[in-house]
């Protein structure tokens, strides 16, 4: 995850889980193994004989060692058969040589993360990346070269933080855990300490910056023709998820500056930032372009805008959110796509299928919200324009383990 200047997959099929022994050194057993299996069965082989002699009957102690060693088979003979079906798949450490408590993320869930571990990675939250009234954000790098984004709050004390914002961090927390999609920007973890007072969310980082900074700030940013396509269908891809799931997950914002790009160019989409309190009931009883999209219809409109604004290369808003006067007049129908795209692009694009792009927008931007197309309706059209499948829209080159993962799923079952 990257972040412009101040201001501006995990495996389908959740694994087994694993013993937790404290040790991240340790390998991780997929499931634990049986207990005991180091003991022995003790057999007594001396039946004492009849009457006051002392002396041990031969037959039976014969019967009594063949009743032994036909115990003893059986038991090793069960012993093996459980262990057997029980799969028992030892995995060794990631390769990417994450910390204990970052190995166990994708096994056990969200991780709650130690603050000392975070500040040594943040270089005692020195490498300030971003920064907003209410929070920081700073880069942070493992000891394996894994990179991470950390996003903390600024409040200094419990009586600074109320009641609504611990109720929304814990609710972020939760919301965000369920979407886990390669064209998002993932949390590992949170941080929740009250000795220094913490409140902290850990995503993994995209290291290219925002689709907004390769669109207006960077003069090396330019994206090419192939790279915008398979942006837009990343992130059509993404929301179709989330709206699918059970309930939909609602994005609060969504604009070119929360579309981070990796290392091959693919879409992430980020929703890091914990959920604002209102002032007062004034405040919060007014539309605001900041507050969350309440609905999934609101979420197709502003992906059209981003649609818009990825094939133009132009602003499509002011910054007070009112849209540009070349957009207003695209939206009324008074200019086609093909009239307004990136000159940067100087043609390399398909008419016909800017055409058929220019049709996904205006069914996305209709003014009646009932009229306009779901999420898997534009990831459909999507793929049918570019045939570009969920694979190919997803990031090939990435620091992180889901390959990996992906193998030890498959082991398990």
């Amino acid at each position: 995850m990257s972040f412009p200047p101040s201001p501006a997959p995990a495996p389908s099929k959740p694994l087994p889980q694993p013993a937790h022994d404290g040790n991240p050194s340790h390998s991780i057993a997929l499931p634990p193994q049986l207990a005991g299996t180091g003991s022995r069965p003790v057999v007594a082989g001396v039946v004492p004989g009849a009457g006051h002699s002392g002396h041990v009957s031969r037959p039976a102690y014969v019967i009594a060692a063949a009743g032994a060693s036909l115990l003893a088979a059986v038991s090793v003979a069960l012993f093996v058969l459980c262990y057997r079906s029980s799969k028992v798949v030892t995995v060794r450490p990631w390769a990417t040589g994450l910390s204990g408590q970052l190995q166990k993320a994708f096994v056990t869930g969200v991780p709650s993360l130690k603050r000392s571990e975070l500040e040594l990675a943040c270089e005692e939250f020195s490498n300030i990346i971003g920064s907003l009234s209410d929070y920081m954000v700073y880069k942070g790098t493992l000891s394996s070269g894994v990179e991470i984004a950390v996003v903390s709050t600024t409040k200094n004390s419990a009586k600074e933080w109320s009641k609504h914002r611990e109720t929304q961090f814990r609710k972020k927390i939760t919301s965000l855990s369920r979407v886990n999609h390669k064209n998002f920007v993932n949390l590992l973890g949170y941080c929740q300490e009250e000795q220094p007072f913490t409140r902290m969310m850990v995503f993994e980082y995209a290291p290219n910056g925002t689709l907004f900074e390769h669109l207006h700030v960077r003069e090396d940013g330019h994206l090419d023709w192939p790279t915008r396509l398979r942006v837009a269908v990343g992130i059509a891809y993404c929301l179709e998820h989330m709206h699918q799931l059970s309930p939909p997950e609602i994005l609060r914002t969504l604009d070119t500056s929360t579309i981070c790009l990796t290392d091959d160019f693919a879409a992430k989409i980020s929703d890091v930032f914990f959920c604002d309190e209102p002032r007062d009931r004034e405040e919060a009883s007014l539309p605001s372009l900041s507050q969350a999209l309440v609905d999934r219809e609101s979420v197709v409109y502003s992906y059209g805008m981003v649609l818009l604004e990825t094939m133009t290369g132009r602003f499509t808003a002011s910054g007070g959110g009112l849209l540009e006067g070349w957009a207003a007049g695209y939206l009324r129908g008074e200019r086609q796509l093909r009239d307004v795209m990136d000159p940067a692009l100087r043609r390399s694009f398909h008419a016909a299928t800017v055409d058929r792009l220019d049709g996904v927008i205006r069914g996305c931007t209709d003014r009646e919200p009932r009229r306009r197309l779901t999420m898997p309706e534009v990831a459909r059209r999507l793929r049918e324009i570019t045939a570009m499948p969920p694979d190919a829209a997803t990031p090939k080159v990435s620091p992180l383990w889901w390959a990996e993962l992906e193998i030890i799923s498959t082991e398990v079952n």
